[in-house]
């Protein structure tokens, strides 16, 4: 990591900062705000499209395992390259799409095009790199691609209002691919150490198959699904609470400024305290805003402060789920078993919405179904916290945000 550490080089964080932002907002961000409208627009069922959409997720969490080893071979580079065009023929598919079927099979070509394009290999490219400032660069990263949702929310609804959905998907293809493809193709060509030795294959399935690593996956896949499970049921929630449509959607919006928050606070902590603690700590940060919502009725001001603390520990854990590898298994390990680590997390996330809406479904209610993943939050935490304990390694002090950010 010498050489990462003595000049990182320009243009890699600044470029994934862009492309990692434009790829969340054309891939993701878009089909929630087009959705709804598509449906009418066609006469689709939205739970059939919201399927492929949980489809493409899940793809992307699958395909993020071979990928991941591929990145570990050779690099990023060619992988965030070819993801550049799957996506934009991705996004041309369902601005074409005709039927039902042609829309989902062009979401799920986004899905595969997300496995090169979103967080999984951008921290894999910034944890080699950047060596000790590692996570300095994965906090500003996540802190910019935070906002995809804030940036092209109004932009996706403004483009359709004038041009209609289908345009607006011709135009999102036409920026992902003036972007993501040359600014992948310039900026990340730094030398990559990479380790194909059979013994260290080995090692890595040993790992993978270890009894540590089956606990990590385990409790971080039940953190996450109750993240997004109570993430998407906050609105019906809140309407059960008495709060109107409107007002529940501004809690939600509002609370995702926690996020913001969380990931500046993010450095600090992991300075002052080890990754055990920080784990278990924010896993329970997960937990206990979802436990309180579950039982709290109002008034409209705490449950405004519980939405922003739910988003604080949203915003923490994502940064502690993409510098586990480096941590307990060390950075020149990272690619191949982030990439398996990250699958079953990736999965959850994309079951989460559904899960959630199952057990309120068959509980009775939302409250009993936050109950539900407040508590496998906390199991979660339980699960980390034993597989982090004696022999879990920690990685140095790193230096400040302000430096890393001037080397762009």
């Amino acid at each position: 990591m010498a050489a990462a550490e003595s000049g990182v080089p320009r243009g890699i964080l600044a470029g994934l900062c862009v492309t990692v932002t434009i790829s969340y907002g054309a891939l993701y961000y878009a089909f929630a705000v087009l959705g709804p409208a598509i449906s009418r627009d066609q006469d689709w069922s939205l739970t059939a499209m919201t399927a492929g959409f949980s489809g493409a997720s899940l793809i992307a969490g699958l395909v993020g395992i071979p990928v991941g080893r591929e990145i570990q071979r050779i690099g990023p580079r060619r992988v965030m390259v070819l993801g550049a065009p799957l996506g934009a023929l991705g996004l041309l598919g369902l601005a074409s799409a005709r039927s039902l079927e042609w829309f989902i099979a062009a979401q799920l070509m986004c899905g595969l095009a997300a496995a090169g394009l979103f967080y999984a290999p951008a921290f894999a490219a910034l944890t080699q790199w950047y060596g000790e400032r590692r996570v300095q660069a994965l906090t500003a990263l996540t802190l910019v691609a935070g906002f995809a949702s804030t940036i092209f929310a109004p932009l996706v609804t403004l483009a359709s209002g004038h041009l209609g959905w289908r345009s607006t998907y011709v135009l999102l293809a036409a920026l992902l691919l003036a972007t993501a493809l040359p600014i992948h193709a310039l900026v990340l060509r730094h030398p990559w150490r990479h380790h194909t030795s059979q013994q260290h294959g080995a090692a890595d399935r040993d790992i993978i198959r270890s009894r540590r690593f089956r606990l990590v996956a385990t409790g971080g896949t039940l953190v996450t699904i109750a993240e997004y499970a109570s993430l998407v049921a906050l609105v019906p929630l809140l309407e059960a609470r008495g709060l109107s449509t409107q007002a529940a959607a501004w809690v939600l919006g509002i609370g995702g400024a926690g996020q913001v928050l969380g990931r500046l606070f993010y450095p600090r902590l992991a300075r002052s305290v080890g990754v055990r603690g920080r784990a278990i700590s924010i896993a329970i940060l997960v937990a206990v805003p979802i436990l309180l919502l579950a039982g709290i009725p109002g008034p409209s001001v705490l449950l405004l402060a519980l939405s922003i603390v739910a988003g604080l520990g949203r915003g923490l854990f994502t940064l502690v789920a993409a510098t586990l590898v480096t941590e307990v298994w060390g950075p020149e390990r990272y690619a191949s078993l982030n990439g398996v680590l990250s699958a079953p997390m990736s999965i959850a996330g994309a079951l989460g919405p559904f899960a959630g809406a199952a057990v309120a479904t068959g509980l009775g209610g939302y409250g009993a179904m936050f109950t539900v993943f407040g508590l496998l939050a906390l199991g979660g935490a339980a699960l980390l916290g034993t597989a982090l304990g004696p022999g879990a390694r920690r990685t140095p002090t790193a230096a400040s945000v302000a430096s890393v950010m001037g080397e762009r």
